[in-house]
């Protein structure tokens, strides 16, 4: 989250939400736009957070020397730096702070979107193919995914697997764009731990070529919510392949003698937006496009 963010946010008021101790306390006023914790992207005004390393007087320098605003240290280094010529914050962020944090000052942007997560070994290709089909449908998409992330047509470029502010402000960056959800896999290869956390998901789905029973898919998707800290609330729905969904992704006169994993991808995506609440006349319809698009 390098760039200019949709809330500009105090130290005073970082301090005071998170429980953090700030050095020198007339820094309070200062103001931050913008959120990083990778020293590279660190930009006039930059409030630093190198969450994946310990910092030190030399990283304070650095950063300061690439305009950084303030920086956030562990309370155990309170008072280690010496006097510094940047203000420090100081406290210990869970992974679901960092993601409240990543998220608030991105403008929350996943509550503007519909939101679908998909687990399990074929995630990635699910993921794919959920995003095509709900563009199908009508839905401008933002793909988080190591095998590429989107918001609507533009390719976003970054490194994996990401963390929370990665992850916050490619969504952020979809809702400007105008997109209506977002679809994230939730695997190693794309998602650092807690990335997501804090974040709950509309519709969520257990991606695999055979059809799991309910105790393997609550194992599944257990472990994803405690890696990955999502939370599933009431209004949240986890979906799985049915023989319905099979028979419909089956229609696709392209997939016919393809390897049977394409054809579950499609089924799962199918099961997706039917738990999304969209009606089977316009899934029959968008799957009549997509079989002339393959």
């Amino acid at each position: 989250m390098s760039e200019s963010l949709t809330q500009r946010i105090t130290l005073e008021s970082l301090a005071s939400r998170y429980g953090l101790s700030l050095e020198p306390a007339f820094a309070a006023p200062v103001t931050v736009t913008s959120l990083t914790d990778d020293l590279d992207d660190v930009r006039p005004g930059a409030l630093y957070m190198p969450l994946d390393e310990t910092p030190t007087a030399n990283l304070v320098g650095r950063a300061l020397d690439r305009g950084a605003y303030a920086m956030l240290a562990p309370a155990a280094l309170r008072g280690g730096f010496g006097e510094t010529d940047i203000p420090v914050l100081y406290g210990d962020l869970t992974d679901a702070q960092v993601g409240q944090l990543a998220s608030w000052v991105a403008g929350n942007p996943s509550e503007s979107l519909a939101m679908f997560a998909v687990c399990g070994p074929q995630a990635a290709a699910t993921v794919t193919e959920l995003a095509d089909f709900l563009h199908v449908l009508g839905n401008p998409v933002t793909r988080v995914s190591v095998q590429g992330s989107y918001c609507l047509d533009r390719r976003v470029e970054l490194r994996y697997p990401l963390d929370a502010l990665q992850v916050q402000h490619v969504l952020s960056v979809g809702a400007e764009d105008g997109a209506a959800a977002a679809v994230i896999c939730l695997d190693d290869a794309t998602l650092k731990r807690g990335s997501v956390s804090g974040m709950s998901f509309d519709v969520l789905a257990v991606a695999d070529d055979t059809r799991l029973t309910v105790p393997t898919q609550r194992k599944i998707v257990e472990y994803a919510r405690r890696n990955y800290g999502f939370a599933l609330d009431d209004n949240s729905h986890v979906a799985s392949r049915t023989s319905d969904s099979d028979a419909m992704a089956r229609q696709v006169d392209s997939l016919d003698g393809e390897d049977p994993s394409a054809v579950s991808c499609l089924s799962t995506a199918i099961a997706m937006v039917m738990a999304a609440g969209v009606k089977r006349s316009n899934i029959r319809s968008a799957l009549r496009v997509s079989r002339e698009l393959r």
